[in-house]
């Protein structure tokens, strides 16, 4: 399996980091998680390309999550591509209703097919996944591929989502600040540190930064790593990570 971060960002761009989205590759078979404002441009960068991604499978309705989505629906079918499939937490068929709405010269143009799904398991793009719901302002799902990939989507640092990442090869997750930001939804080092505390996983890889972590992050490794002693990194964009 191959993990690639196309956005590392938040919804406070930086020029450096794109806003949120995960290419999922194994044995032919691709899937994009979330497509917030920049991963179509990534997607490209990466040699995948938007004519290449058939499914989206989105945590939340965040605007830095999915503002790509319409985008890409239309590059596809400017590409002469016919199918597209968004999977999502319920709502997301409103989203896609809601959207197609305001943009309705995109009504009918490829053959759109909207999922909802509920924490639990099911398959996507050949994919076999569990979903948890996530503590976030709006509903909110992390993913797991087997004990290969996590990613945690946005959410609180809480034992819940610890106790559903352990075990897996990687974990992405929401690392949004340092710890001197009064902030809820999102973890600070500190808290995330103190709920990876004692769970086994592979590597950490810290994501949805904002730009008050810039020129910070060897403190807030410091951080986790005075109660998680595990392997901790941040993610960058377009960096590919090859999981056994």
């Amino acid at each position: 399996m191959h993990v690639t971060f196309l956005g590392t960002g938040s919804a406070m761009p930086t020029g450096e980091r794109f806003q949120t989205g995960i290419l999922v590759q194994n044995d032919g078979r691709q899937l994009l998680i979330d497509c917030g404002s920049g991963v179509l441009h990534r997607l490209q960068q990466s040699g995948v390309g938007y004519e290449n991604i058939s499914t989206v499978l989105l945590t939340h309705h965040h605007l830095d999550h999915v503002a790509d989505l319409l985008p890409l629906m239309k590059a596809r079918w400017l590409a002469g591509e016919e199918h597209l499939e968004v999977v999502g937490p319920q709502g997301t068929k409103g989203l896609l209703d809601d959207l197609l709405n305001v943009h309705e010269y995109m009504q009918g143009k490829i053959d759109l097919q909207v999922r909802e799904v509920v924490p639990g398991e099911f398959t996507v793009a050949g994919f076999d996944v569990s979903a948890y719901e996530t503590r976030h302002s709006l509903p909110c799902l992390a993913y797991r591929f087997d004990d290969r990939f996590v990613f945690s989507g946005d959410s609180e640092a809480f034992a819940g989502l610890a106790n559903f990442a352990e075990g897996a090869a990687i974990l992405a997750h929401d690392c949004s600040f340092p710890d001197d930001v009064d902030v809820s939804n999102h973890p600070t080092p500190e808290t995330l540190g103190r709920e990876l505390a004692g769970r086994e996983i592979g590597r950490v890889y810290l994501t949805h930064l904002y730009p008050h972590t810039d020129s910070r992050h060897e403190e807030m490794l410091e951080s986790i790593g005075r109660q998680y002693d595990g392997d901790v990194r941040f993610a960058e964009d377009l960096k590919t990570i090859s999981i056994e």
